[in-house]
């Protein structure tokens, strides 16, 4: 058996090729932070950010290259941008630059995103409940959790523990109330601070989608974080996302922020299937009386306003916040309940907009 350590990892990577430079990726200088502990490995390949999609390739040449050595277990080899990138001789005409194609994720037919524009509307609770309507139509439903600094599916699951890897390369994703789950909540402690750099969680995120063992999926229900940052773009402009779902509250404030997100999917060309207002009324569980705290219908009229559909309301009740803290979601464990009943409504004019949104009979992944 040979020796791992840096030196024969280093010599193995040699053999990598840079499509665009024609050299090896050790000799570029690309390769840093190389770590080896028991036997798994792992390095960060220091690109343009420019050269993302082009780098993903590399960086799967790379990984099978190391794993490829006697007594590694596994690797992990991520892309960041932390240096300038070389200079590269100037053409005259250069060719127009083409859209870069999104590649597809084996076994999933299509991906859609539940965001928000901020934290604190909801938007998890909505995208569990969502998932299990969806599945309610008959779909093979898996659910990524996206929020990498604050994972929250699989508290609202029920799940825990770290998911296995029958390769080394890619990981299984953990089964729970008929949904396939993945977040970095299963890799690291929930009370565990993820303290990475921009780069760093673009790159994992690519990971949690393209190097997990899916398996055959109707719907990949994507859990965005909040926000309009780089993660959301990330996810956006490299997975091959066939639509998002926008979660607001009814006030001003959450509505502002709604548009950012709903203008930035607009930017990258995914399609907005449409406004989702959560917390729309409070429902007192002694006498039922209807009370609109947060205001009432500013989602709706948002949606109007924007040209998107709005899809429904969803009210404020303690039985859905209740199991959701619990881990025992609503649609899956009350499916008789009002709650339930909207949840199900909700998947079944999700999964109609996604229909249309594919122009075909069932859904699929649209590649841009």
């Amino acid at each position: 058996m040979s020796v791992i350590n840096e030196q024969t990892i280093l010599e193995r990577l040699k053999g990598v090729i840079d499509d665009k430079s024609g050299r090896n990726v050790v000799d570029l200088g690309i390769i840093s932070g190389l770590v080896i502990k028991d036997g798994n490995v792992g390095f960060a390949l220091e690109i343009n950010p420019a050269d993302a999609n082009e780098m993903e390739i590399t960086r799967k040449k790379c990984e099978d290259a190391v794993f490829a050595l006697d007594g590694v277990a596994s690797v992990s080899a991520v892309l960041t941008a932390e240096q300038a990138p070389p200079a590269r001789p100037q053409q005259q005409t250069p060719p127009p630059k083409q859209p870069a194609q999104k590649p597809e994720v084996p076994g999933v037919k299509t991906i859609i995103a539940v965001a928000s524009g901020k934290g604190g509307v909801g938007k998890s609770t909505c995208a569990v409940n969502i998932a299990l309507g969806l599945q309610a139509q008959g779909l093979t439903v898996g659910m990524l959790d996206a929020d990498v600094y604050g994972p929250s599916l699989p508290r609202m699951l029920g799940l825990s523990g770290k998911p296995s890897s029958e390769d080394g390369k890619k990981l299984a994703p953990k089964e729970k109330w008929g949904l396939k789950v993945m977040s970095m909540g299963f890799l690291v402690e929930e009370d565990t601070p993820m303290i990475w750099r921009g780069p760093m969680i673009m790159s994992a995120l690519q990971q949690m989608v393209f190097d997990v063992t899916w398996g055959e999926l109707d719907v990949l229900v994507v859990d965005m974080p909040p926000g309009t940052g780089d993660a959301q773009l990330t996810l956006a402009q490299k997975v091959p996302l066939a639509g998002a779902v926008i979660i607001s509250t009814p006030q001003d404030i959450a509505l502002i922020d709604a548009r950012k997100g709903l203008n930035m999917f607009k930017k990258v060309d995914v399609p907005v299937l449409g406004i989702i207002e959560n917390m729309s009324y409070f429902l007192c569980p002694s006498c039922g009386e209807r009370s609109d705290i947060f205001g009432h219908g500013g989602a709706r009229d948002t949606a109007a306003e924007l040209g998107v559909d709005f899809l429904g309301e969803i009210p404020l009740h303690m039985d859905i916040r209740t199991t959701s803290d619990a881990g025992t979601p609503i649609t899956a464990t009350a499916p008789d309940s009002k709650h339930a009943e909207i949840y199900r409504e909700l998947g079944r004019r999700v999964y109609e907009k996604i229909t249309e949104a594919s122009g075909a009979s069932g859904p699929r992944i649209v590649i841009e």
